[in-house]
């Protein structure tokens, strides 16, 4: 009896040591299933940081536009692309932690438990992914060109085709169109998870009007007709006010801080200083946003603001740097504002488009829009378009160079839009530096990694779109 009652607990004992070693192999701190909104939320976070950021290994934009110019490492400033390997960084990061975060929250979105989930959200859930990752891909396809796109996201094929840009756009626009028609803002979303909008779908229905508008604008010297009908139909219900900004919150605590913050003020670099091309600008305007937009250095009359020499090196403690409202932890960034849909509505005017309005009027509500946003007053604004340099009837210049000059300076912290507006106008007239590389690139080049193992895709493509140079014009740009 004793010994059937060891070999009965050696036997229990193994089981129990079985089923506690096949316990080790369970990852309790990694979920096998992540949540739709979760991948949304991430999804967004991480093409709001890519777009914000300063970092020379990721965002050279504020550089292109000339905002900033360096200080002791000029490479960036002189067009070198290749060092630091940035068109790959870039493309990298917008495939794999957006475009794939996007698609892979839409494949789950419909799996979901739909005791807990209605139709209704599901739909708009849908609806919201679509609309960013539209949003993800016209980035993409604004700085390279030609990319994959029909293919990209099969797990399966490494070397994707190339699809022609400008069909990616007309694909893009009817996508954008189709997640607008699914919206319903009587029905719930992501919530918490939207960080952009909390899940008012009465915004996304704004935000995704204002995006059509932006796009279809950009679209206008290539397609003509399907421009002029995107930008009519979305301005009745694009932005109105700054109260519906796409504004992405930062908080005051790491890691959700703003990424200027991160690069700027927590690694304790001085990298950067106001470049004299947009300074001399506002200097000559006198414009009330310098005090927003850098710091000065204060006389017993005047606070004196001094950009370095664009694409020189420069002494960080003799200019202006960044100001203190951009280096906060808790700023917000902006994916798009009622200032830049004020000067498409204006410039909408003078090409013959029906968005209501007179240009002057739709200009004047762009830059008081931009002024109050950072801070100006009512009266500030109305001074600073009393100046016959200012005013619209009498700023020198065409309707491109007079809205191109004002939306420049009204882009400033979103080095993207502003040098995608500056390829697309041509204001204000930039010239690159004397020791630079190329001329102001037009373009990202394609990633290194795409030349070496996407070969036969990435020739045709080169070949597609007149060549794989910095120069190369994307068929929008057109003049």
């Amino acid at each position: 009896m004793k010994k059937i009652f060891i070999l009965f607990s050696i036997a229990l004992l193994a089981a129990a040591c079985k089923k506690d070693i096949q316990t080790l192999n369970q990852e309790t701190k990694r979920p096998t299933e992540v949540t739709p909104g979760s991948l949304f939320a991430n999804a967004q976070k991480k093409l709001v940081d890519e777009l914000t950021s300063s970092s020379v290994n990721q965002n050279i934009f504020r550089l292109l536009a000339q905002y900033w110019t360096e200080t002791t490492y000029t490479d960036e400033s002189n067009y070198d692309l290749g060092t630091r390997n940035i068109p790959q960084n870039f493309w990298d990061t917008l495939f794999t932690r957006s475009v794939k975060n996007f698609a892979e929250a839409a494949r789950l979105i419909p799996l979901q438990d739909k005791t807990y989930v209605s139709a209704k959200t599901v739909q708009n859930e849908a609806a919201m992914t679509e609309i960013m990752s539209v949003y993800s891909f016209y980035v993409l396809v604004s700085v390279y060109g030609d990319i994959p796109y029909s293919k990209a996201l099969d797990i399966n094929n490494v070397t994707p085709v190339y699809d022609d840009d400008a069909a990616i756009y007309t694909n893009l626009l009817g996508r954008l169109d189709a997640a607008l028609g699914k919206l319903d803002a009587t029905g719930d979303s992501f919530d918490a998870s939207d960080l952009l909008f909390g899940g008012d779908i009465s915004k996304w229905i704004i935000f995704a009007n204002s995006l059509k508008m932006k796009m279809g604008m950009q679209l206008f010297d290539a397609d003509a007709t399907r421009a002029k009908a995107a930008v009519e139909a979305a301005s009745p219900r694009a932005m109105m006010s700054n109260e519906d900004n796409a504004s992405f919150s930062y908080q005051g605590a790491p890691p959700n801080t703003n990424p200027i913050w991160v690069d700027l003020v927590q690694s304790g670099r001085k990298d950067f200083v106001a470049a004299n091309t947009l300074v001399d600008v506002m200097n000559t305007y006198d414009d009330p946003r310098l005090k927003f937009y850098f710091t000065g250095d204060s006389t017993t009359t005047a606070t004196i603001y001094n950009g370095g020499l664009y694409g020189s090196s420069n002494n960080y403690a003799t200019y202006s740097k960044p100001g203190a409202k951009l280096l906060k932890q808790d700023f917000e960034a902006l994916l798009i504002d009622y200032a830049e849909i004020e000067f498409i509505r204006a410039e909408a005017v003078e090409r013959g488009m029906s968005v209501g309005g007179t240009a002057a009027l739709h200009y004047n509500n762009a830059v008081a829009a931009s002024i109050e946003y950072w801070g100006g007053t009512p009266t500030e604004a109305a001074s600073y378009l009393g100046q016959s340099t200012v005013a619209y009837a009498t700023a020198t210049g065409t309707y491109k160079q007079k809205i191109g000059t004002q939306k420049w300076i009204a882009l400033y912290n979103r080095g993207f839009d502003a040098w995608t507006e500056w390829r697309r106008l041509d204001y204000p007239q930039l010239v690159a530096p004397v020791d630079a590389l190329t001329a102001i690139p037009l373009r990202y080049p394609y990633p290194v990694q795409e030349q070496n193992l996407n070969t036969k895709n990435y020739n045709n493509a080169a070949t597609a779109i007149g060549g794989d140079l910095v120069t190369t014009r994307l068929f929008w740009d057109k003049f």
